[in-house]
């Protein structure tokens, strides 16, 4: 495995010309980013019904329903919409698809700030927006694949350990600490140390939800340090009446203890980072599947998102703390 130490864009939404030019891909983004009357006017053989059709039959039962419980007057098609485009995305596996969606994000993110009562969901997005930036530029980074007639289509290129970690380096180095870190910084790196595991883990906060407490992820992940229900119950937080995920402190603690209990399962901090993002089932079956033991072998077969993850955090604690990951010490 190389090793995790120091290592020191974009795309258009294509245009609308005719229905059958369309990708479903496509049409979702337009739907998610494009303003309703500039598509009706643009194009008499694509409705907004039908547009409205398409974003439906790609939406139905994937987010969860607590998301449009809270949306309020938001437009509840269009965001569920979104949201569900931009959750299965960072859930394939070709990390480079995700540069295609760089502007629907960002203007996914603008609708989601618009409305107070979608802010959690902005506040989940706002840190991923990351993951469609660094996609663009090893896109952009990588030659062009070239197809011969007759011959079956080459392989899409994929970039290397190496280049990951570098454009992450470059995204990160520049970035100033969150404000919030200085208010929770003091409060919870000992509840990070007092569960055994190293305080550094801490910033996992700045990845997952940019140290904002009330955080919502489309799949119902909560918190600073985005726990799923069933994970904060088995953890021994309640989500009803008042769901503790959203207490700074319990929040913590419970990601703390998730990640030493995860640990000996890997004896590997970059392996037990993805199955904090991706979920240990998911990684011990790609492990098994290549007969392998390091993130690096598998990275390319996890989530987007997940191939994103690791790395991330890999350049945030070497920009905020001088560490890596492979340098930090085991639970104790």
């Amino acid at each position: 495995m190389e090793s995790w130490g120091n290592t020191a864009k974009h795309s258009n939404t294509p245009p609308l010309q005719s229905s059958r030019s369309l990708t479903r891909r496509q049409a979702i983004v337009l739907f998610a980013a494009a303003p309703f009357a500039a598509l009706a006017q643009s194009n008499d053989t694509f409705s907004l019904d039908d547009l409205g059709d398409v974003a439906q039959q790609l939406i139905k039962d994937n987010v969860d329903e607590d998301v449009l419980a809270q949306l309020g007057e938001v437009d509840q098609d269009k965001v569920r919409a979104l949201l569900k485009q931009l959750q299965d995305e960072l859930d394939q596996d070709y990390v480079l698809d995700l540069a295609d969606l760089k502007e629907v994000a960002q203007a996914g993110l603008k609708l989601l700030e618009a409305n107070t009562t979608s802010e959690p969901y902005a506040d989940w997005l706002r840190p991923r927006l990351d993951y469609f930036d660094v996609s663009g530029r090893l896109k952009e980074a990588l030659p062009p694949v070239k197809s011969e007639p007759g011959k079956p289509p080459p392989p899409k290129p994929v970039p290397t350990d190496k280049q990951v970690r570098i454009e992450w380096s470059k995204a990160v180095e520049q970035r100033p600490r969150p404000a919030a870190a200085e208010e929770f910084e003091s409060r919870l790196k000992p509840i990070f140390a007092s569960n055994g595991v190293p305080k550094e883990l801490f910033w996992l906060a700045e990845i997952e939800s940019d140290f904002n407490p009330k955080a919502r992820s489309p799949s119902g992940a909560v918190g600073m340090y985005q726990l799923m229900p069933q994970t904060a119950k088995s953890l021994g937080l309640s989500t009803f009446p008042f769901d503790e995920r959203k207490n700074p402190e319990k929040c913590a603690a419970a990601a703390a203890h998730h990640l030493r209990d995860l640990y000996p399962q890997f004896n590997d901090w970059p392996l037990t980072i993805a199955a904090y993002n991706a979920g240990a089932g998911r990684v011990k079956s790609k492990l098994d599947g290549k007969k392998t033991k390091t993130f690096d072998a598998i990275a390319s077969a996890l989530p987007s998102e997940t191939q994103m993850y690791v790395p991330k955090l890999n350049a945030v604690l070497q920009l905020r703390e001088g560490t890596t990951l492979d340098k930090l010490g085991k639970p104790s």
